[in-house]
């Protein structure tokens, strides 16, 4: 149906910088209609068994493999992820689906043994257990950079759990997300559970965490815009799940191996460009053997092939947009003014259509430079020099983010000893910051996040304890 604004907005390609079609622009009485919708199920599909959620959920993932050309071409027209990066996202993204199904077997409470505690009297006689019970309607905000697969970790195990789902996806890719959904409801998922609304947030994504019938709201973005969700929702007392900004350093010791730690280095900051929440953001390089990392980096770099997101060879695709690559470029000249070292890159690539910009890497990068407080969310590696491991703790502490870090090192005992002293969700010894498992807890501390995705915790967060006790005295 037509969006109540009747107003279109274009979807661009970044890698041509020209649309690939429009969009409806919805607005908050669309947001409105869709929980309302959302809540007419609410109950019934609570009530509907774990199995038959769970064979619908397989279902749903059977699609999306069979869909999985179709779904990493429209990713690469939409947010300019190459082809072979498109095509795991989605292989992941059916395994999400899959995860959630198995978990509904484990979704389950607790009993305990009522006569281990004195009072209240009459203990010996009672049965205490705790069951789990659905939140009730989910909020799902999903941004631009893994446009399937980090909505599908918000909608599986909500739908899994029993939850019916409001997706606000980003405004970037809202074709991958409709198709998602179109899946959702193929597969046999009942009218209601699943829906979809695009539009700004400050219309609809203000509308649905404010109204009434949405009990939680779980959010990937910006800190900015997930700290103004998670006061608007304590006003109603409403659950959160923000996984938002960081600054993950990737450290590496004297005694690191060095050809390993500049491949987690080349993965960690030119992965999709950088555009990922655990891009190594800042490579932390012990002074005795940065200037041979430094180099040996530049060298690889040098040689990555950037080019269209449709093209097979392309290692580096386009930013996601015009204001993206402003962006990376005031980041790169700031670090210049505060005397970093540019090594290469540092420029927009040609002079035609698309959103690209040159792998960079700077060195010798002051803490006091904006890139090494800001996210560049680019294909930028910094890297900050420091003396000791005292020093790249504290380098590593001093923003106001804690999503990931890696250590490398031959000495797992410095690792150990180092990880302890670092603040995060998540720290890898040898493997790269980009690392993550979609069956485990996944979030950050400080300004990166509050709550843990992963697709078991992400259903206990979105689930109700409830205690029940039984007293069978005669």
């Amino acid at each position: 149906m037509p969006p109540s604004t009747g107003t279109w907005r274009p979807v661009v390609d970044p890698s041509t910088a020209q649309p690939i079609g429009q969009v409806a622009v919805g607005g908050a009485e669309d947001a409105r209609a869709a929980v309302d919708a959302a809540s007419e199920v609410e109950e019934s599909w609570g009530e509907t068994p774990a199995h038959e959620r769970a064979r619908l959920l397989r279902e749903v993932g059977r699609r999306l493999t069979a869909d999985r050309e179709v779904l990493a071409r429209l990713i690469a027209h939409e947010v300019g992820k190459p082809l072979a990066d498109g095509r795991i996202e989605v292989e992941r993204a059916a395994f999400v689906f899959d995860l959630a199904a198995d978990e509904t077997r484990h979704l389950t409470g607790e009993s305990f043994p009522a006569d281990a505690f004195a009072l209240p009297p009459g203990n010996e006689h009672r049965v205490l257990f705790t069951t789990r019970d659905p939140v009730g309607v989910v909020v799902a905000i999903s941004p631009f950079n893994f446009p399937l697969n980090l909505l599908t970790h918000k909608v599986a195990p909500a739908l899994a759990a029993g939850n019916p789902v409001v997706a606000k996806p980003t405004s970037a890719a809202p074709f991958t997300a409709l198709r998602l959904v179109h899946h959702i409801e193929d597969a046999g998922v009942p009218a209601g559970v699943i829906n979809a609304v695009l539009g700004p947030g400050g219309a609809v994504g203000d509308a649905l965490v404010e109204h009434p019938r949405t009990r939680l709201v779980t959010f990937t973005g910006s800190t900015a815009v997930g700290l103004s969700i998670a006061e608007r929702a304590a006003r109603q007392a409403k659950r959160v799940i923000l996984e938002m900004g960081g600054l993950d350093p990737l450290i590496i010791l004297d005694d690191a191996p060095l050809d390993r730690s500049v491949r987690a280095a080349l993965r960690g900051a030119f992965g999709f460009s950088g555009q990922v929440c655990t891009a190594s953001k800042r490579l932390l390089v012990a002074e005795a053997v940065a200037d041979r990392f430094a180099q040996a980096l530049t060298d690889q770099v040098r040689s990555l092939r950037v080019g269209s997101a449709l093209d097979e060879a392309t290692q580096v695709g386009p930013l996601v947009d015009a204001a993206a690559v402003d962006h990376v470029h005031g980041l790169i000249e700031d670090a210049q003014r505060h005397d970093a070292e540019l090594l290469t890159g540092g420029q927009r690539v040609g002079n035609g259509p698309g959103f690209f910009y040159a792998p960079t890497v700077l060195d010798r990068v002051p803490v006091t430079a904006r890139i090494a407080q800001e996210e560049p969310f680019g294909p930028v590696a910094p890297i900050l020099r420091f003396s000791d491991e005292a020093e790249a703790a504290a380098i590593a502490n001093g923003t106001p983010y804690g999503l990931q870090a890696s250590i490398y090192t031959n000495d797992l005992s410095r690792a150990f000893r180092l990880a302890r002293k670092i603040r995060a969700g998540g720290v890898h010894l040898n493997d790269p910051t980009t690392l993550r498992w979609d069956a485990l807890p996944f979030g950050g501390v400080k300004a990166s996040g509050v709550g843990r995705e992963g697709v078991a915790s992400a259903m206990r967060e979105m689930t109700e304890v409830k205690l029940i006790s039984v007293n069978y005295s005669p």
